[in-house]
Formats: structure tokens, C-alpha cells, sequence
């Protein structure tokens, strides 16, 4: 098993924060790492969509805003991946 992100084992934590029996945490991980995954893969999609759904923006603000919004998004996805291959 590889280690995790800051990032990634910061999600990791706050979920099995949710259990009060810590044995229960390695195999509540494994049945909530996919569903942890496909949430924070709606959260990129809802809050950060893909550039082509993506509103107008001022154009003295646009490559800016897009550049940080691809980040983003380009963030929460990379958490996703991590945590389906835990």
C-alpha cells in the first residue's frame, strides 16, 4: 500500500473519524474509498466543470480564473484516484 497525499489522507482521516471502534477502520476504508472517490468526482463536476461547461468570465479576469479552476479541478480528481487505489 503507497503512501498517501497530505491531501488524500486528510479525506481518508475525516471518514474514519466517522467510525468509534477502531478495528472497524481498515475494512470501513475499503467499503468507503470508492464511494469517497465518485463524491469527490461530483463535487469536481458540480463546482468545477469541465471547461467546455464553464460561464463566461471577464475578460481581464479569464485566464487567470480558467488556469485556477483547471487546477482545481485537476486536484480533486487526483484525490479521487488516490484514494480508489488504497
Amino acid at each position: 500500500m503507497t503512501e498517501l497525499s497530505p491531501q488524500a489522507q486528510a479525506v481518508k482521516d475525516a471518514v474514519l473519524a466517522l467510525y468509534s471502534d477502531e478495528k472497524v477502520h481498515k475494512f470501513g476504508w475499503q467499503l468507503d474509498a470508492p464511494t469517497v472517490a465518485s463524491a469527490l468526482r461530483a463535487v469536481a463536476d458540480q463546482v468545477v466543470p469541465t471547461e467546455m461547461d464553464l460561464p463566461p468570465i471577464a475578460p481581464d479576469l479569464g485566464h487567470f480564473r480558467q488556469h485556477e479552476r483547471r487546477l482545481t479541478r485537476q486536484r480533486l480528481l487526483a484525490i479521487a484516484t488516490e484514494l480508489e487505489a488504497q
